[in-house]
């Protein structure tokens, strides 16, 4: 059995390098939601200039998204950073995730229907990030414990090689990520949704 890549540990390694260079990278961070970027942001914020990435054409219903757009902004402009944290918002289309996963309807939560979903919106991030010019772009998924992060970092990689941008590799649920996600989500009140985002997962 092969062993599992240590994402972790090459994201330290290059973390390191930058801090002995003296350089403050731009990032590109693709968030889901406010809980899952918390920790995201905190950890992240110490290495980058990050601009907060919120496209999520999945989320449903509408309500939803405005209620995550919103939480989102909410801990942005509350937090204390290192380095400054911004956000960008992008266009909300659920035509164009009900599109993506056509056929895919009833496939089980985690399996190909997620994976299309979360190749088009790395793929919308990757694009924003190659268009402004961003060194690196990343996504705040890999933080579950029920999103694969080898996975992410595999479509990630891939975007990340056909746009000429390089994509950040990472498992943030590592170092205690996930855990921490939860004690900043209880320190800001942040809402926190109990359904990963499409009416599928709802259901």
């Amino acid at each position: 059995m092969m062993n599992q890549k240590n994402y972790q540990k090459e994201l330290d390694k290059l973390l390191e390098n930058l801090t002995a260079e003296g350089r403050v990278p731009r990032l590109l961070l693709h968030s889901c939601c406010a809980p899952c970027s918390s920790y995201v942001m905190e950890y992240l914020s110490q290495y980058f200039q990050i601009t907060v990435f919120f496209y999520n054409p999945n989320i449903y219903p509408p309500e939803e998204y405005e209620l995550r757009v919103k939480e989102e902004k909410r801990l942005i402009g509350e937090m204390p950073f290192v380095h400054p944290v911004q956000m960008l918002e992008g266009r909300y289309e659920p035509d164009r995730f009900f599109q993506e996963v056509k056929g895919m309807e009833k496939e089980p939560e985690g399996q190909k229907r997620c994976e299309h979903c979360y190749e088009m919106r790395l793929y919308e991030a990757g694009l924003m990030a190659k268009q402004g010019g961003y060194d690196f772009f990343t996504t705040t998924l890999t933080i579950s414990p029920l999103k694969s992060a080898s996975k992410l970092n595999e479509i990630g990689g891939r975007i990340g090689k056909e746009l000429g941008v390089t994509y950040l590799c990472s498992d943030f649920k590592k170092k205690s990520g996930y855990k921490r996600s939860l004690e900043l989500s209880e320190e800001y009140g942040l809402y926190r949704q109990n359904y990963c985002g499409c009416i599928y997962s709802k259901r």
